[in-house]
This record gives structure tokens, C-alpha cells and sequence, in this order.
């Protein structure tokens, strides 16, 4: 039963779109921005630097709040698989927000946020490091200009799916790289327009 209440709760902090709520306060529409993601990293190119990260942090917290509070309270554990779906809740909630019909971003802060909780920010940091390589890579194969929102799509993917291998060389338990499975489904749905056009542009 606290399984399922947590995930629900990890869900509604999910679905809070921050950077929507923002970028009606900046007067923004977010849908005319880039790809129209609703998401942090739109509100950043269309309202500055201040409110994105302001977006950012609080999408990066509804993550982490609900799966470090399930920690710390001892309703999960790491070596255990039913807390699979309050590690996928925040993101899920993200993806499919309520408050906007059930549509919402790509899931990127927030996926962050709940890797953070889940293992002292380790993997959180890896996979910075790992996008930060692909990015600098992409951006020196294509010119040294700034890659398209497709290839950032295969980035983001790419570089989620790289984390396994560091998962797989800690030792983590096998429920954390179940919960690492869900996530990167998430992701690749989230991602598929971009997916699709880069693939087919490329393969």
C-alpha cells in the first residue's frame, strides 16, 4: 500500500510543470519555442537564464524530493524492486502532466533529480560527464555549431543508455537497473520524434 501512495505522490510532484507556470508569469508561450517542449530548458532560451534555472532546480527537485523522502523514511530500498514505480512516478507525472491535458516535457531534470536521491548523486554526475562528451563531440562533428534539437534527442538517449555500463561495473542491485530500464523507456518515448528524424537521417 505505501508503495503505491508514494508513487502517487511522486507522481503529483512530477506532474507540477514549473517552467509552464513560469512562462506564463514571463507572459511566454513555450509551444512557439524551439521544439514547444514545456519544458526548463525552453523557458531558459525564451525568458533568460534566470528563470530557466530557476525551472531547472525545481524540476530537478520534484525528482528528488519524493525518492530521497521514500528513502529516508524507509519505504524503499535500492536492493528492492518495488520501488521501481516511485522511481519512475516524478518522471512519468513529468511526461504526462495533468495540468496540461496530459502532455508535458521530456523528463530531463527531472530524471536527474531522481538518480540524485537514488544514489548520492553518483550517477547523476556520470551521466553530466557523459553528456558533456557527447555534446562537446557533436558540436566539433558538426561544425563547432550547435546540434539540432534531434541530436540532442540522441544524446540524451545515448548517454542515458551509456549509464548502464557504470551501473553494471558498481554492482548495483538488479532492482536499480530495472528501475534504470523504466527510466530510459521513458526517455525514448519522450524523445521518439527526435529519434526518428536523426535515424533516419543517419542510418
Amino acid at each position: 500500500m505505501a508503495i503505491w501512495l508514494w508513487s502517487f505522490i511522486g507522481f503529483l510532484s512530477g506532474s507540477v510543470m514549473y517552467a509552464h507556470l513560469l512562462a506564463r508569469i514571463a507572459r511566454v508561450d513555450l509551444r512557439t519555442i524551439g521544439d514547444g517542449n514545456p519544458g526548463a530548458f525552453n523557458l531558459w532560451q525564451a525568458a533568460g537564464y534566470r528563470l530557466g534555472m530557476l525551472a531547472v532546480v525545481l524540476d530537478f527537485m520534484k525528482g528528488f524530493a519524493p525518492v530521497a523522502a521514500a528513502l529516508w523514511l524507509n519505504v524503499i530500498h535500492p536492493d528492492d524492486p518495488a520501488f521501481i514505480p516511485i522511481v519512475a512516478a516524478p518522471v512519468l507525472g513529468h511526461m504526462f502532466s495533468p495540468m496540461l491535458r496530459f502532455r508535458g516535457g521530456k523528463g530531463i531534470a527531472v530524471t536527474f533529480g531522481v538518480w540524485s536521491a537514488l544514489t548520492a548523486f553518483e550517477v547523476t554526475l556520470v551521466y553530466a560527464v557523459i553528456l558533456a562528451v557527447l555534446l562537446v563531440t557533436g558540436r566539433a562533428l558538426n561544425g563547432w555549431r550547435p546540434t539540432s534539437s534531434e541530436a540532442d534527442s540522441f544524446m540524451v538517449v545515448l548517454g542515458m543508455l551509456a549509464v548502464s555500463v557504470w551501473l553494471h561495473q558498481r554492482s548495483y542491485p538488479a532492482a536499480v537497473f530495472w528501475g534504470w530500464c523504466a527510466n530510459i523507456a521513458l526517455m525514448i518515448w519522450a524523445h521518439r520524434a527526435g529519434l526518428r528524424v536523426f535515424l533516419k537521417k543517419w542510418i
